[in-house]
């Protein structure tokens, strides 16, 4: 029989934060069925192009930790990335045992056209919001990914 380990209460959730936490929940279950129904299967390709296109070349292992993936399912979308000219292997001049994952000029292209076919649905989706909500929408957005960040690297750099 497996054994849970419950979560310490540390005083009282706020209810927008609880109200917050149901909206992400389905919000992400949204986009979950918007990429099955979709088949789109590329959704691996955007989020590695990504990060390579932002960071630079970055060995495998690299890659999945700026992804925030498992090395495995990176290994094989790396693969497919590399058999279909959407990546580059080279030696890494620091080891030459490793390799670095560059974008091609093809995965550049594959790159753009994702970010464009996105900001082209997001337009959709605010049309009917007015400038003042677009924006405010972002700059809460933008924050709440800052403080989620800050406090995963935190406790990423507590566990080390």
């Amino acid at each position: 029989m497996e054994t849970t380990t419950p979560v310490a209460a540390v005083g009282p959730v706020d209810p927008v934060a609880a109200e917050l936490g149901e909206e992400l929940v389905r919000f992400f279950r949204l986009m979950q069925a918007k990429r099955q129904r979709s088949r789109d299967e590329n959704g691996g390709d955007a989020a590695l192009l990504a990060v390579l296109v932002r960071c630079g070349p970055r060995r495998a292992t690299d890659l999945a930790g700026d992804a925030h993936l498992d090395l495995s399912t990176v290994s094989r979308q790396v693969r497919s990335l590399v058999e279909r000219g959407l990546v580059e292997r080279t030696p890494d001049p620091d080891d030459r045992r490793g390799a670095l994952l560059t974008v091609s000029p093809a995965g550049l292209a594959a790159f753009d056209a994702f970010r464009e076919q996105r900001n082209r649905e997001l337009s959709t989706l605010l049309e009917n919001w007015t400038g003042e909500d677009r924006h405010e929408l972002v700059r809460l957005l933008s924050r709440l990914n800052d403080e989620f960040a800050r406090r995963h690297f935190a406790e990423q750099g507590a566990a080390k």
